[in-house]
């Protein structure tokens, strides 16, 4: 899998700002932001979406997104090239030639900002169109997560030098974290840490996902569709997450803190 970015591509942007104290004075300083770059996806030369992402673990991105929009297995992604194009960045993935007919079927120009998932869809029944049951089945414990919560920030050196970035994690049912991805979208960040899961070859359904954001429909599909059996967010879900959370199955933790957490659908009981 060829990358031609060079250099770091997401190292924090320094930025000089003038900064107000509580006494009413103002005085320059600099202040690092992350970088956010349009990144386009093809697939064996179609061109099928635009998001918004922190450039950095874009093969792992390119995986994941492919993995969680139902296109492909990670066996039919024969390569992944990452290329930087007019102030932006362009994906090229090549897929086995079976698997071309859903790219066909569902290429759309879906140019999205970080916060929407919606921009591109044809219609309401593709939005809420019925997913997969989760299948997999694992045993963790309120101290586990806790566990996992408690050591994430190690993880997180985008979010300690910027302050706004989302964090993806993968858990063991015992609490320890596995593999940690670090973009400015909330789902981004989670289509980087499936692609890294996956690359690392992991079973995905024997962990689970903890993500320092709200729990929003899209992750708890996304979740579902790559058949991992726990999701954990920091904040809140959305009315739609936790009605999509139960039609599939999936165990759902939201507001997790390092000592309290809200258990919002847990059909197998597999928070102890």
């Amino acid at each position: 899998m060829a990358n031609s970015m060079g250099g770091d591509p997401a190292a924090p942007f320094p930025l000089v700002a003038e900064f107000q104290t509580n006494m009413g004075t103002a005085e320059a300083g600099m202040r690092t932001v992350p970088l956010e770059t349009p990144v386009a996806i093809e697939y064996n030369g179609i061109g099928y979406g635009v998001m918004m992402a922190t450039p950095a673990d874009l093969e792992d991105f390119a995986l994941g997104f492919t993995l969680t929009e139902g296109l492909a297995t990670p066996d039919e992604v024969l390569d992944i090239d990452v290329h930087a194009a007019g102030g932006g960045v362009v994906v090229r993935v090549t897929l086995a030639q079976s698997r071309l007919e859903p790219v066909l079927g569902r290429a759309r120009l879906r140019v999205s900002e970080s916060s929407c998932g919606l921009c591109g869809m044809d219609n309401i029944a593709q939005v809420l169109r019925p997913l997969p049951s989760v299948v997999a089945r694992i045993a963790t414990s309120r101290a586990a997560i806790h566990r996992s919560l408690a050591a994430l920030s190690d993880h997180q050196p985008l979010s300690a030098a910027t302050g706004a970035v989302h964090a993806a994690a993968f858990c063991l049912p015992d609490g320890t974290i596995c593999e940690v991805r670090e973009d400015v979208g909330r789902h981004t960040a989670l289509d980087k840490l499936i692609g890294a899961v996956a690359r690392s070859g992991r079973e995905i359904a024997k962990g689970f996902f903890l993500l320092t954001s709200r729990c929003s429909y899209e992750l708890v599909e996304k979740t579902v569709q790559v058949g991992c059996p726990l999701l954990v967010t920091i904040s809140a879900p959305t009315s739609l997450a936790v009605e999509r959370a139960k039609a599939a199955g999936l165990t759902l933790v939201a507001l997790a803190r390092r000592d309290s957490m809200l258990v919002m659908n847990d059909p197998h009981q597999a928070v102890a």
